[in-house]
């Protein structure tokens, strides 16, 4: 899971969508990062904290992450919140192999609003990000 800061829709995304699989026993290993480094080894955004936990996830343990380039190998999907940070995550990427484990997170060229400069966005934001936690369950799952 990729967004800029890897403080508010990434973390969201990699806590819910590991407590999804952990629920299931399905041995996933999820993670998140950002594609800026100016988070790095900070826990989540205090409001995607409060915004999981109102949907009954933990996130408070996880911390920011710089994107890179080893994680082309490291992961199966690697899922972007937004259109910028997939442009920067394909840039990063070598091979057609790397580029095809590449995503949007949302289907259809959907994007993830960041909440960050907006409270009120934090709430919508998390229910959002769990539905696609859902489904990408259910697809991947298979």
């Amino acid at each position: 899971m990729v967004c800029l800061g890897n403080i508010c829709r990434s973390p969201l995304a990699h806590g819910i969508l590991q407590h999804l699989a952990d629920k299931e026993n399905l041995g996933w290993q999820v993670h998140s990062a950002g594609t800026g480094n100016w988070h790095v080894g900070n826990p989540p955004d205090r409001r995607s904290v409060l915004a999981a936990r109102n949907l009954g996830y933990e996130i408070g343990a996880q911390r920011a992450r710089h994107f890179s380039p080893s994680f082309f190998d490291e992961y199966d999907h690697i899922l972007v919140m937004d259109k910028n940070n997939l442009k920067d995550v394909l840039a990063l990427a070598e091979t057609n192999e790397h580029k095809q484990k590449v995503r949007l997170f949302l289907v259809d060229e959907g994007e993830v609003t960041d909440p960050y400069y907006d409270n009120d966005l934090f709430g919508p934001v998390s229910l959002e990000v769990e539905q696609r936690c859902k489904e990408i369950l259910e697809e991947l799952r298979g």
